[in-house]
């Protein structure tokens, strides 16, 4: 991605919309490049007329314009300011919704194969010198560029010899400051890194923060901590050693140039070539043109900066999701619900080896299936392959005889619901937790819901019942509490295929028989597709299969697969022996 094709990406998309406050900002650097002009040029009048001539007229005349001058000045830099911080802001919003778009519509795989972390340092650090390259850089390459042009000509004016002595500078200020340039985009890019494991370190740590607690591990954890920390801080600590690199140079550079200046500004007032007033009016310009030619000596590093951010923003919203509708995809025509695999081939894209070899099976509708195996084998797997979270790497799953890879993703999506031993909960109330199935439901359909799947019986002793702020992925709840919204939520959404993953595990005997119920009558008459940890749940499914490293090594009922089955049967006699 090279830098031109950045610069035109940017404008297109992001800054092209915003033209017109631009061009209104230039305006006004206009302004402020005439006036910090004029300031230097009204020194000449002043030192002539007032101090060499003593012109009473000029006494009132001077000060008041020098005091204009700086007004324009001070107000046209302020509302160039404004102007393109509202634009710097618009644009952060732009680039930040269509990268989060693009990482909601991203296949599961990418956003499994990324520590979350630094999807969040993309999201914030990088967009954030993206709009600084936009914006920022847009203002003070018109701000000094034209400021610099005004007081160039103000010096040209009052010596044309001096002038070329001066500029003599300019270019080899630039070629100091574009080599920090190279530097600072390389170390910015370790430190965006480095920011990025730091942010996933803090999430899981924010997340894992009893089991830190309960092992002892504060003061290893602290130790990770405060490593993740110095790395960071050493990429910044080099960041910004080579921003202010940039400052012993040009301060050195300066001193040269004044120093030549005033020696060869001596030698023309010795040869009448030069008036003393001229050369201070030129003195002043020269030492205003100092910060311009300063700042846009400097204006590579933010261009490095805002590209290298670029470089890591632009590709994810840019990914095109492999999992989508295909050209001429039907709306899924459901009748019975019938889920049929055949010869399903899968493996993860971070993974060699076949997760799923040759699967087949045939699941009825309107029925229970369970699917059982040692951990690994391939269960969960296949209960995401029915969604499309992923896709097979050959073969076929059919619904009522329809290809889920022929059908659109919504329609597939809209039949199906997921309940996992994993909750996923939002911070906000009860309500807008239940109500994530279905964003126009009633609160009478939100209460029978809670009814149904016994979350009422807890829900109507808080405080504030359903307008409750449960926390973080349901924090202020117990684990079968957050496993009973879980069922409302796919009760309300009332899908004829349901997919319950380990639905009841890690849960007391009580909780367990209370979510039992819920789940027979959420999947009463539905189609649905069991994992269980405890066999003792799914005994009377209408089939079982059992699923060992990857294959379907055997299915059928319960009493048949003890007979048929070592696989199932040694799965069984070990949970009879535990309990």
């Amino acid at each position: 991605m090279d830098n031109i094709y950045i610069f035109k990406r940017l404008y297109k998309d992001y800054t092209k919309k915003y033209l017109k406050n631009i061009l209104t900002s230039v305006f006004f650097t206009v302004l402020l490049a005439g006036s910090t002009s004029s300031v230097a040029y009204l020194l000449d009048p002043a030192i002539k007329g007032l101090f060499i001539n003593k012109e009473k007229s000029l006494l009132l005349l001077i000060p008041a314009l020098i005091v204009l001058a700086f007004a324009i000045k001070g107000a046209s830099l302020y509302l160039a300011k404004v102007i393109m911080i509202n634009v710097s802001e618009n644009v952060r919003k732009d680039i930040q919704v269509d990268m989060f778009s693009s990482l909601i519509e991203a296949d599961t795989q990418l956003v499994d194969n990324k520590h979350s972390g630094k999807f969040v340092t993309n999201l914030t650090n990088d967009v954030g010198m993206i709009t600084n390259l936009v914006s920022t850089a847009i203002l003070n390459l018109f701000k000094d560029t034209l400021t610099l042009i005004g007081l160039l000509s103000v010096m040209f004016y009052q010596n044309w010899k001096l002038s070329l002595f001066a500029i003599i500078m300019i270019p080899i200020a630039s070629l100091a400051a574009k080599s920090l340039g190279k530097r600072i985009s390389k170390v910015t890019i370790q430190q965006m890194d480095r920011a990025g494991v730091l942010n996933s370190y803090l999430i899981e740590i924010f997340k894992n923060h009893k089991l830190t607690k309960i092992f002892q591990k504060e003061n290893y954890e602290s130790k990770r901590a405060k490593d993740y920390i110095e790395n960071l801080k050493n990429s910044s600590r080099k960041i910004n050693i080579v921003f202010v690199r940039a400052s012993p140079v040009m301060e050195f550079l300066t001193g040269i140039m004044i120093a030549i200046l005033i020696y060869y500004a001596a030698i023309l007032i010795s040869n009448n070539e030069l008036e003393v007033s001229n050369f201070f009016s030129f003195l002043a310009a020269m030492m205003l043109a100092y910060q311009p030619v300063r700042s846009l000596a400097t204006l590579n590093i933010t261009v490095q900066q805002g590209l290298s951010g670029a470089r890591r923003v632009l590709p994810i919203i840019d990914d095109v999701p492999e999992i989508q509708d295909k050209v001429n995809a039907k709306e899924l025509n459901f009748t019975k619900g019938q889920i049929i695999f055949e010869n399903v081939d899968f493996k993860y894209l971070s993974k060699e080896t076949q997760v799923l070899n040759s699967i087949n099976l045939n699941i009825p509708g309107e029925k229970m299936t369970a699917l059982v195996g040692q951990s690994g084998a391939g269960k969960s797997t296949i209960l995401n392959l029915i969604p499309r979270f992923y896709n097979i790497s050959s073969g076929d799953i059919k619904i009522d005889d329809q290809s889920i890879y022929k059908t659109t993703i919504h329609s597939l999506r809209k039949h199906l619901s997921l309940v996992s031993q994993d909750t996923t909960l939002f911070d906000d109330t009860i309500y807008n937790n239940i109500a994530y199935a279905k964003s126009n439901a009633s609160i009478d359909e939100i209460k029978e819901a809670a009814n149904y799947s016994f979350a009422s019986e807890f829900i109507d002793k808080l405080p504030n019942k359903y307008d409750t702020i449960i926390g973080e992925n349901g924090v202020r709840l117990s684990g079968g509490e957050k496993q009973r919204l879980s069922i409302a939520r796919a009760i309300l959404k009332k899908s004829p295929i349901i997919l319950l993953d380990e639905a009841t595990s890690s849960l007391d005997a009580e909780t367990e028989d209370k979510i039992q119920k819920a789940i027979s009558f959420l999947t009463k008459g539905r189609t649905t597709i069991v994992i269980a940890h405890r066999l003792s749940t799914i005994l009377n499914s209408d089939k079982i299969y059992v699923i060992d490293k990857g294959i379907v090594e055997s299915e059928g009922k319960h009493e048949d697969l003890l007979k048929s089955s070592n696989v199932y049967k040694n799965f069984y006699e070990k949970q009879i022996k535990k309990s």
